[in-house]
This record gives C-alpha cells, structure tokens and sequence, in this order.
C-alpha cells in the first residue's frame, strides 16, 4: 500500500470523477493507492480471491503491455534501428 497522507487518500476516495480527468493530477503513488483501494473494495477472503485478484492485476500488466508498451517499443526502433542487428 503506498503511503499518503490521510486528507489525500480522503480527497482520492470521494473523488466522482473519471480517471481520465483525474489523471492530470495523480501521481504514481496515488494511482496506486486507488488501484489497491479498489482491489480492497472486493473484500478478498480466502487465497483464491488474493489468487484472482494477482491474476487479474497479470492480465492487466500483460494487455498493457502489449497493447501500448510494445507499439511504444516498435515505434523506436523504426526511429532508431533495431538493437538485434
């Protein structure tokens, strides 16, 4: 759990609002707070729902991944030349 001050989880808890707009004005720490306090929300019990819950945050880190990171990556070494040749 990432450590912010109580008014800014408080703020960050109440807040209606898309993340897009919210974006503009988080950092890391707390996008990661919001992410943990919405896996906290589902109220994980037993192992297998900690096991779904790292399951489900895999999945997003792969799609991530795969769909930004690595088009990301294809981008530069067009820019740049590929580091294996």
């Amino acid at each position: 759990m990432p450590y912010i001050t109580k008014h800014d989880r408080d703020l960050l808890a109440g807040l209606q609002i898309t993340f897009e707009h919210l974006m503009p004005v988080c950092h890391i720490g707390e996008i990661n707070f919001l992410i943990t306090d919405m896996l906290l929300c589902t109220k994980p019990e037993t192992y297998q729902d900690f096991n779904e819950l790292i399951g489900l945050l895999e999945c997003v880190k792969l799609e991530f991944y795969r769909r930004a990171v690595a088009i990301y990556e294809d981008k530069k070494k067009e820019e740049n030349g590929d580091v294996y040749e």
